[in-house]
Formats: C-alpha cells, sequence, structure tokens
C-alpha cells in the first residue's frame, strides 16, 4: 500500500544530494541518503557540510535533530527503506569529449535496482542528454526483482550556488517528468508541501523534463554571451556597455537579469551542460539546430582572454616577473566551487606568461590551491595586493567591492585595477589614484 508520506532516498552527496537531502528531511520527510564515499557520509552524519553553502551547516543540524535524516554508503538499505529515490550523481563532462559521463546515473541504477522487491519511483535529478531516461527506464525494469513496478521519472534540479536552500524549498517551478499516473502520485506526494504553498508544476513527459534543464542552462549562457559580445563591441567604439544594458533591461521581452558584462560563466553547469547539448543535439542529427551555443561558448571564453590581455597591457605589455594580485577564485560569490572557474583560468594563464600570481578568495582557497598548486595563495586581500604591479578582480565578492582604494593603494608596486567583474566604482579607484580598467569599457 502506498504511504501518503513516502520515505524518500537520495543517492549522491554532492551539492545537488546532500541540499535535497536535508531539505526535505527539514519539510517532515523520513530521509535516508547514501553516496560511495565513506568520509563524506560520516561528515554530513557529524553535522558537517563538506562544501559552502549560506545556511545549509545549519539546516544539516536541524534536520540531524529532528531525527528524519540518516547517511548510509549501502544501497541495500536505501532499496528495503525508500518509496521514492532521488538520483543526484554528477554528470561530468568526458575527458577529450563534449559528451556528458553517465558513469554514475547509471552505476547508481545498475547498483540499486537489484534491492528493489516493492513498487517505487527512481527519479533522476541529475542533468542528462535528452533520451537517457528511456535508456534507464528499460535498464531499470530489466535489473528490479519488482519489474516495472520499479517505475522512473526525471524532476530536473534548478539549483543556483549561494541559493541553494531557498531554490529547494521555495522553487520557481517544479518539473515531473513522468511515463505513467502512478509515478505522478509519487512525486506529487514527494513534494506535497511545496505543491500545497503554490509552486507551480509542469507535469510533462521524460524528454520533455530532461530538456527543461539543459535548454534553461542555454537560454542562461546565452544571455551572458550575448551582452559580453555587446562588451566586445562597445570596447572597440567607445560605447558604454553598461548604458547599454540599462537601456535593454527596460524592454520587459528582454530583462535585465543576467544582462551584465564581465568574465563571463563558469562552474560545474553550464559550461559543461552546454557542451553536453551540442553533443547530443548532433547525435539526433539536429546539431545546426543549436549551432549558435558554440559561439555562446567562444565568446564566453574570449572573456578570459580579454582579461589576460587587459592585465598585459596594464603590466607594461609583458608579465615575465610581474607580480598580480587575484582577488577571486570560486567562479561565483557566496560558494566554494572551482570548477571551470573564469577567475582561476585566468590566474592560470597570467602564470602561464611567467607573471608571479598571488591568489586571494574569501571560501576557495582549499579547493584552489589542491586545483592549482603552482599558483600562490594569501590569506587576505592585503596580503595578496602587497608589492603587486597589477590588482586583478575576477569574482565579484561584497568583501573585494568594499575594499578601499586608498588602503590598498598603500601596499601595492603599482596603482592599476582590472576590474573583470565591473563590481568596483572606477570614479572612486581613479580618484584614489588607479588606473582603472574594466571589460566591456574603452
Amino acid at each position: 500500500m502506498r504511504r501518503l508520506k513516502p520515505r524518500l532516498t537520495v543517492i549522491g552527496t554532492g551539492y545537488l544530494g546532500a541540499t535535497h537531502a536535508i531539505c526535505m528531511a527539514v519539510l517532515g520527510y523520513d530521509v535516508l541518503a547514501v553516496d560511495c564515499d565513506r568520509a563524506k557520509v560520516d561528515a554530513l552524519a557529524a553535522g558537517t557540510v563538506p562544501f559552502h553553502e549560506p545556511g545549509l551547516p545549519e539546516m544539516l543540524r536541524k534536520a540531524l535533530d529532528s531525527g528524519r535524516l540518516r547517511f548510509t554508503t549501502d544501497l541495500a538499505e536505501a532499496g528495503a527503506f525508500g518509496d521514492v529515490h532521488f538520483v543526484c550523481t554528477g554528470t561530468p563532462q568526458v575527458a577529450g569529449s563534449m559528451a556528458a559521463d553517465l558513469s554514475q546515473v547509471e552505476g547508481v541504477v545498475r547498483g540499486l535496482a537489484p534491492h528493489l522487491t516493492r513498487p517505487c519511483l527512481v527519479v533522476g535529478k541529475s542533468t542528462v542528454p535528452v533520451g537517457t531516461a528511456a535508456q534507464l527506464t528499460e535498464l531499470l525494469a530489466g535489473l528490479a526483482p519488482v519489474g516495472a513496478a520499479a517505475e522512473l521519472a526525471w524532476n530536473p534540479e534548478f539549483l543556483r550556488e549561494g541559493h541553494a536552500i531557498e531554490d529547494t524549498l521555495q522553487p520557481s517551478r517544479l518539473v515531473f517528468g513522468v511515463a505513467s499516473a502512478t509515478a505522478r502520485e509519487w512525486l506529487e506526494a514527494a513534494f506535497r508541501p511545496l505543491l500545497t504553498a503554490g509552486v507551480p508544476c509542469v507535469v510533462t513527459d521524460l524528454a520533455t523534463a530532461e530538456l527543461v534543464k539543459v535548454a534553461a542552462n542555454s537560454f542562461l549562457a546565452t544571455k551572458i554571451s550575448f551582452i559580453n559580445a555587446m562588451a566586445e563591441i562597445c570596447e572597440s567604439t567607445g560605447a558604454d556597455v553598461h548604458e547599454l544594458s540599462t537601456a535593454l533591461a527596460y524592454d520587459d521581452r528582454i530583462g535585465g537579469r543576467f544582462l551584465k558584462p564581465g568574465l563571463g560563466f563558469g562552474g560545474g553547469c553550464l559550461p559543461k551542460d552546454i557542451r553536453a547539448f551540442i553533443h547530443r543535439a548532433e547525435e539526433l542529427g539536429t546539431g545546426e539546430s543549436v549551432s549558435f551555443l558554440r559561439e555562446v561558448d567562444a565568446i564566453n571564453q574570449r572573456r578570459r582572454s580579454r582579461t589576460v590581455d587587459l592585465v598585459r597591457e596594464q603590466a607594461g605589455g609583458d608579465l615575465a616577473g610581474v607580480r598580480v594580485c587575484v582577488l577571486g577564485a570560486a567562479f561565483k560569490p557566496h560558494s566554494d566551487d572551482v570548477r571551470d572557474a573564469p577567475a582561476l583560468d585566468v590566474a592560470r594563464r597570467l602564470h602561464e606568461e611567467g607573471a608571479s600570481v598571488v591568489v586571494h578568495d574569501p571560501q576557495a582557497m582549499d579547493n584552489a590551491r589542491r586545483t592549482h598548486p603552482e599558483l600562490e595563495f594569501a590569506d587576505g586581500a592585503l596580503e595578496a595586493a602587497a608589492g603587486a604591479a597589477v590588482v586583478a578582480l575576477l569574482t565579484e565578492w561584497d568583501q573585494f567591492r568594499g575594499l578601499d582604494p586608498v588602503r590598498l593603494g598603500e601596499v601595492v608596486a603599482g596603482r592599476s585595477v582590472v576590474d573583470a567583474r565591473n563590481a568596483l566604482d572606477g570614479a572612486t579607484w581613479r580618484a584614489a589614484g588607479w588606473t582603472y580598467r574594466a571589460l566591456g569599457v574603452a
């Protein structure tokens, strides 16, 4: 008999999975979170979140104290416990290819299915190429002892790092990709508090649900790259990209969100998702329909090259032996995620041209040190800037926006700043004696 409040498992306790498990427990569900990484499981069970997300440690403690959240490494335990199983593993880019690596998602289905002995629902939340759910449906039914009564659905996630709790508990929408009324009923039961609160819900087929996430990310990436393409034109013509963006934002068909020029996007989602979308479209014979995404990606990469150009120009045309202070390592503020981080990519390129690069970030220092041991790191902005010929602001943390240009000017060797995020007040910095350069500004 189906429970009115299903018991949930969340398989994969990375950024998505840990957040989902914690928040669902806080909503009142009994949740068993599963991961093959014993150290990660032990840390979460002890109340430690292994990544930076504002408010999540407190939410984890609340969930643990409620007794509704447990952690395990045992898929057999998960199969026996859960009614609805959320798959939240990663789909990174395949090395040397634009394709998505589906080995983790497929591995979860293969590992979980033999333990499914009663009717249940397996729900994919990971971002996957369209058609993946159909393949997993066959795999699941073939391996599960209960057969086709172990159904599969897709419920894409729309988390923004730094806002993950809000996006989980108060999402802009829910998307249910289902193949039966039973699957829909399971998902409605699993998200009852959100549905009762009036969160919009789109119920659709599996393929459409898979496409929603990649289409949303592709549109967002296109909008970001569009304004950065305009920034390239503005730099060459003397036009003001900020005023251009403001004028465009008044058009309600366009809007101003994400229409801000700068260093561009990075992280573990947008870059690899649009590349995987291109790859999948080409597999389907419809590559021309998304060929524009190649230029979206190229524009984004050019922002990084242009930032290096600006730093080199401020250094007098040659970076060899020049000390450069890089403010920022995470791909965005309020995160310690350095996957495909534009800031670190720029820092690496500066280092390869011979610069002595010193990096500071409020949260991402440990991750940055692991991925880029060739760089130097400092525990504070003033320490990083000491003796620097050029300061480059590459992640728009509030701590960097609030820097005092007079105080910073006392420790640098040269008062030259490259604001790759358009986060600083150029007039204030110029008044303090700095040469101020920003992307999109001639």
